[in-house]
């Protein structure tokens, strides 16, 4: 069974993404967390210091997000009906974003957290919103975020930029592998060279990818002599890509390109699904 963590504001944008997730494993066995977090936007000096009950504050904005959740469930069910495949549960946590999906996936075995995304208005050089930069920093789980304009498109080409630089494990890689599979998709891996062969340790690791895909349709293209971002854009035009994949740890480009560099100095303007995945230390 696949455990999927949706956390939602019960915006267009977060339901977008639920939508999302609901046809990528319509098929499969899953139990859907919908999680909201909440803060009261005042606070009182009494309220903070402990005695939160007497105001019925705390009370009042949990009940309104419970309601909120069964709402949204009844919502979900009268647009796609019941899966008897599926199980949705809901939880509303007086939280931050970040603190509240931290403490629901050590308590949950979630495999996978999808939730919206969405630039600032009007700025299309804008990657994403400042929330899920900062889940794809703080969580270490396979995150898949869904632009918010984005209508569901079963991911059939799929791009995986890399440095060859990470040792690829097949647990890591476990989610990719299930979604090239169910979906029958094809695995374009894409290296962006300044010009210099590949050294020892990216030919190796290169004949794991190989490996980990050698049953699957799998294709590797060198690119050279461009930079990550304008390749990344050229290709996912080129061959009509509806899923972008990205490993994130400490040693690869993912970092430098989203974590050290100012968002808006980007020039990456997301269109496309885009599944993030940690590897384990």
């Amino acid at each position: 069974m696949k455990h999927i963590l949706l956390p939602t504001d019960f915006s267009e944008n977060s339901y977008n993404a639920i939508k999302y997730a609901l046809q990528l494993y319509k098929n499969e066995v899953c139990t859907f967390y919908l999680l909201n977090t909440y803060t009261p936007i005042i606070y009182d000096v009494e309220y903070v210091l402990g005695a939160p009950a007497q105001f019925g504050l705390g009370d009042a904005i949990r009940n309104t997000a419970q309601n909120n959740l069964s709402d949204l469930v009844d919502i979900i069910i009268k647009e796609f009906g019941e899966n008897k495949k599926h199980k949705i549960q809901t939880d509303a946590r007086f939280d931050t974003l970040i603190s509240g999906i931290k403490d629901y996936i050590k308590t949950h075995d979630i495999d996978v957290i999808i939730m919206g995304t969405k630039g600032a208005t009007g700025a299309k050089e804008i990657l994403f919103g400042s929330n899920t930069v900062h889940v794809f920093k703080e969580i270490k789980c396979p995150i898949l975020a869904i632009p918010s304009d984005f209508s569901f498109e079963s991911p059939h080409e799929i791009l995986f930029p890399t440095d060859l630089q990470v040792e690829f494990k097949n647990s890591d890689l476990k989610i990719l592998k299930e979604i090239v599979e169910t979906n029958h998709a094809r695995l374009n891996a894409m290296h962006v060279s300044s010009g210099y062969d590949l050294t020892e340790i990216q030919k190796t690791n290169k004949q794991k990818l190989d490996t980990l895909f050698k049953n699957l349709a799998f294709l590797f293209h060198h690119v050279k002599t461009m930079g990550i971002i304008d390749a990344i854009n050229e290709f996912q035009v080129k061959h009509k890509i509806n899923l972008l994949v990205m490993i994130n740890n400490k040693r690869s480009f993912f970092e430098n390109l989203f974590f050290k560099s100012t968002i808006n100095q980007i020039g990456f303007h997301l269109n496309v699904p885009f599944l993030v995945i940690p590897l384990k230390p």
